[in-house]
């Protein structure tokens, strides 16, 4: 195992790789930009070194900055967290370069999987079932594919995700705007501004099956989770395991998960996600390669340590258990932004004046934030992630209930009024719903009720 390791994120995720680093007995090294010099993660690693200023261009995402910072501190490893660099294989080889360890897959399987396009082939060439669809180099090729596929479709960045670069088109007149419009945001975003198209699958749930690989070809699957609630495609409240699968469909999805991860050579913790359609059929649209936000829900329910298996696979461990993880009980998880659901869920960046978490039996709060801490206008707008766990959905729910009602967070909008009006309402409860919830479903908190 490694003795010393840097954490290249802020915020919450770099709270929870310290915290298992610590765990394992490995020494943390943070990183910070000049608007972070207080926070929690440069405070509870053993060692913090300012990467500079605010904009994440020049600090987050400042590769010489944060593999200097490594070298410098004598680390042998780091770790990406998610977001900023940690789908950049451009990274990862920068890594190689300066003899230090990156957890988690390879530079050539991240560019590999990151092309969306190149990941859809080589999944169905190990009979992953796929979204009908298309790469388009222009509005004629869309237009084509379009019509193959037939409307609605979704078009999606060839080089990102996180809903950035995708558009929904019901009809053709609407094609060629939102194609110049997705294009120009993947184009900001990503660098890249070439689309894909698929068919819209409506209703539609999004279902992601979270994986651990090591370098000796095992594989654990660690089931699923429902991430179907989501706001412009990103997930605002996730559960395991989800109401919409039953066990034949369950183990079909981890089984071809399996095989495409030998296929293609996968090491580390990724998640393949999946929609899945009111017949029970399910398509695969992309695999992330790196640790997702909602991890916590996969490891309630399994009891696996996410991140310690990491590391471990980084060290050259094998996984202890491989096949289908054992599971138990229900668990839930709901994200906290700070942003306005007042505002159409407009970023409100400030200063928290009061944050107590909630506690008790079945509670996990991960969070980044305390009293006096504050919330830069310049990053990722979660502020905290309440999990809880119990022996079956209604009663995961009640505890749920109960742990957004505890929980205090003042100076600042939030999301949790309209997080708790979703997971006390009767269509989350009733466990049918699809990832048009929140366009079909009121809410008083957010002012459309």
């Amino acid at each position: 195992m490694f003795s010393r390791v840097l954490v290249a994120n802020r915020g919450e995720v770099a709270v929870r790789v310290i915290r298992a680093l610590h765990e394992l007995r490995i020494e943390a090294v943070a990183v910070y930009s000049t608007a972070d010099a207080g926070a929690l993660h440069t405070r509870l690693a053993d060692r913090a070194v300012c990467i500079g200023p605010p904009p994440a261009v020049e600090s987050y995402l400042n590769m010489p900055s944060i593999v200097a910072a490594a070298e410098t501190t004598g680390c042998e490893a780091v770790h990406p967290g998610w977001g900023f660099l940690a789908e950049n294989p451009a990274f990862v080889r920068a890594c190689d370069d300066n003899d230090l360890v990156f957890v988690g897959p390879s530079a050539d399987v991240m560019a590999r999987m990151g092309d969306k396009v190149h990941a859809k082939e080589e999944l169905a060439a190990a009979g992953i079932p796929l979204v009908p669809g298309a790469e388009t180099a222009s509005v004629a090729e869309a237009r084509a594919a379009a019509t193959d596929a037939g409307y609605p479709v979704l078009l999606k960045a060839r080089a990102g995700g996180g809903g950035k670069g995708m558009r929904l088109v019901d009809v053709p007149e609407e094609l060629e705007d939102a194609y110049a419009r997705a294009s120009a945001e993947a184009l900001a975003a990503f660098g890249d501004g070439r689309l894909y198209l698929e068919k819209a699958i409506a209703p539609a749930r999004h279902i992601e099956v979270q994986v651990l690989c090591d370098a000796d070809g095992g594989v654990l699957t660690l089931g699923e989770r429902e991430c179907s609630i989501q706001r412009r495609h990103q997930k605002l409240i996730e559960e395991s395991p989800s109401t919409a699968l039953d066990e034949s469909t369950r183990r079909a999805m981890e089984e071809a998960v399996a095989r495409a991860c030998v296929r293609i050579g996968y090491v580390n913790a990724g998640t393949f996600e999946f929609l899945l359609d009111a017949e029970g059929a399910f398509y695969f649209i992309e695999l992330n390669t790196r640790l997702q936000v909602e991890h916590p829900v996969s490891e309630l329910v399994t009891g696996v340590d996410v991140v310690r298996a990491q590391l471990g696979i980084a060290s050259g461990s094998p996984l202890a258990v491989t096949g289908r993880a054992t599971r138990r009980g229900h668990a839930i998880e709901v994200r906290i932004n700070a942003e306005d659901p007042s505002r159409g869920f407009a970023p409100a960046p400030g200063v928290v004046e009061r944050f107590r978490a909630p506690l008790g039996p079945g509670v996990r709060v991960d969070t980044h934030v305390e009293d006096g801490s504050v919330i830069p206008p310049y990053y990722d707008s979660l502020v905290a992630k309440v999990i809880v766990w119990d022996e079956i959905r209604p009663a995961a729910i009640e505890r749920c209930r109960r742990a957004l009602e505890e929980l205090e967070l003042r100076g600042i909008p939030t999301t949790r009024e309209a997080a708790l009006e979703i997971v006390t309402g009767d269509v989350f409860r009733s466990g049918r719903y699809s990832t048009s919830f929140l366009e079909e479903t009121p809410l008083v908190a957010v002012g459309t009720g």
